[in-house]
């Protein structure tokens, strides 16, 4: 898929990244899970579980995700403001 023009809002990329992680790490875990936890921490995502989030939400966004971003894609809030920019 090319990359969006726009980002989401909030409540959409939120939304988007929750879905997956239920997918990926599903259980109690994800419903105490703060804006700011680290997801692999938090979730106990292997590497595996994290490039498999990675797939799966920049297919369903249709936004590249490069390497790079990692750094940025830790926690929720991360995700959320890389999904909403535009």
């Amino acid at each position: 898929m090319p990359d969006t023009e726009r980002g989401l809002d909030r409540d959409a990329a939120h939304a988007l990244v929750v879905d997956v992680l239920t997918e990926i790490a599903p259980g109690p875990e994800l419903d105490a899970l703060t804006l700011d936890e680290d997801l692999r921490e938090a979730l106990g995502l292997d590497s595996l579980d994290y490039r498999n989030l990675v797939a799966q939400v920049s297919q369903r966004s249709g936004r590249r995700i490069e390497e790079d971003d990692y750094q940025r894609l830790t926690n929720l809030d991360g995700w959320i403001t890389f999904l909403t920019e535009s």
